[in-house]
């Protein structure tokens, strides 16, 4: 059992509020990613709960077992919380060998030197780099010495294992297959693992579950899909997806049990109960921001229904898909298509989306009013 409580944590560094009452849970078997831009806090909650720093505020329990308690100065020490930490830097010791590396945390707890053997081995096996058990990190490429600082952190069987940015030095093409081997390694261990990261595409594929901050703040915690498809806030919309959201502005007005949504695109009506707030004046307008994914938007030859008439003014064939990008009076939208297909500057075209699928926030508070479906 691996289950890690944080409640009320707060950190300043000087005058710099770092962390603003932190609550969260992280069950066990969790992959949980802390994601968020540089300086929003991530890395600090990864260190606080390794032990290598302090909050000034809050508590943390580990399996029920208190680890942390701020108001007593309770702090355990971070070699009695089962833990490992891989760093963005490796730290390998470079004057021992892969192995040495590797076994270096069952010497120190006086595991006897066969089953140290068998256990650097298999792991080393498992990272598919038994081969390169009697080289030295210099000898390595910097996948292989990733690798090496894996295996050195799961070879102990920790409970919980913490990840800051350990692909961040890696290309493009050795952080796919890592993200892979770090995917997969989780589903085989079933280990609790916390990973922190400013990459989205790495939050969305590898995790079971993301907790996104923004300037100290955990401001969403919830699946990866959950997440994308209905963002709390317009900070949360505009930071998650690749290409990035859609917003439209949006004038809306509450009347009789039910709302009506006015933009660019058209005049859509939802019932007043798929709505999150609905304290609105009757009868009167209120601001909102539609959020629409790219791949959301079909466009057509001809018009439907619900069709918008719009005009071509850029589109990017990218081999699979074509990135196209439409003019609507004066909002420019980007639509992602699959497929490869040639579209003319100025040519005009009818475009169509679910209302439905479309997210609505709050313009004043950035709050997301209407989920997708």
């Amino acid at each position: 059992m691996s289950k890690i409580e944080l409640e009320n944590i707060n950190k300043y560094f000087g005058p710099n509020h770092v962390l603003k009452d932190v609550n969260l849970t992280i069950e066990d078997g969790d992959f949980m990613t802390l994601l968020g831009p540089s300086g929003c806090g991530k890395t600090t909650t990864l260190r606080i709960v390794a032990g290598l720093e302090h909050p000034d505020t809050g508590t943390i329990r580990l399996d029920g077992k208190g680890i942390v308690n701020a108001s007593d100065a309770y702090f355990q020490p971070p070699s009695k919380r089962d833990l490992n930490l891989v760093f963005q830097s490796y730290a390998l010791w470079p004057h021992l060998t892969v192995f040495k590396n590797v076994a270096f945390g069952l010497s120190i707890k006086k595991v006897p030197r066969e089953e140290i053997r068998d256990r650097v081995e298999q792991v080393l096996e498992r990272m598919q780099i038994l081969q390169f058990r009697d080289r030295y990190p210099a000898e390595l490429s910097g996948g292989q010495q990733q690798r090496v600082a894996i295996a050195r952190a799961i070879v102990t069987a920790p409970k919980t294992l913490l990840l800051d940015e350990p692909l961040s030095n890696l290309d493009a093409k050795l952080r796919l297959d890592m993200r892979s081997e770090i995917k997969r390694l989780h589903q085989e261990l079933g280990t609790t693992i916390i990973y922190v990261t400013h990459d989205q595409i790495e939050a969305l594929t590898m995790s079971t579950k993301v907790a996104v901050f923004f300037e100290g703040s955990l401001v969403q915690v919830d699946s990866p899909l959950e997440i994308y498809r209905n963002p709390a806030t317009l900070e949360v919309a505009d930071f998650i997806g690749n290409p990035r959201i859609n917003f439209v502005d949006a004038q809306a007005r509450f009347t009789m049990e039910k709302i009506e949504v006015t933009s660019c695109l058209g005049s859509w009506t939802y019932k007043a109960e798929d709505f999150t707030e609905t304290g609105f004046p009757q009868n009167e307008d209120f601001k909102c921001i539609l959020g629409i994914r790219p791949e959301q938007l079909l466009l057509r030859d001809s018009p439907g229904e619900q069709s918008t008439e719009v005009t071509i003014y850029t589109a990017q064939p990218a081999g699979s898909e074509t990135l196209v990008q439409v003019q609507v009076g004066d909002n420019l939208i980007l639509i992602k298509e699959l497929g490869n297909r040639a579209y003319e500057a100025d040519e005009k075209v009818y475009m169509e989306v679910d209302p439905d699928s479309v997210n609505i926030f709050n313009e004043k508070t950035g709050r997301l009013l209407k989920y997708a479906e």
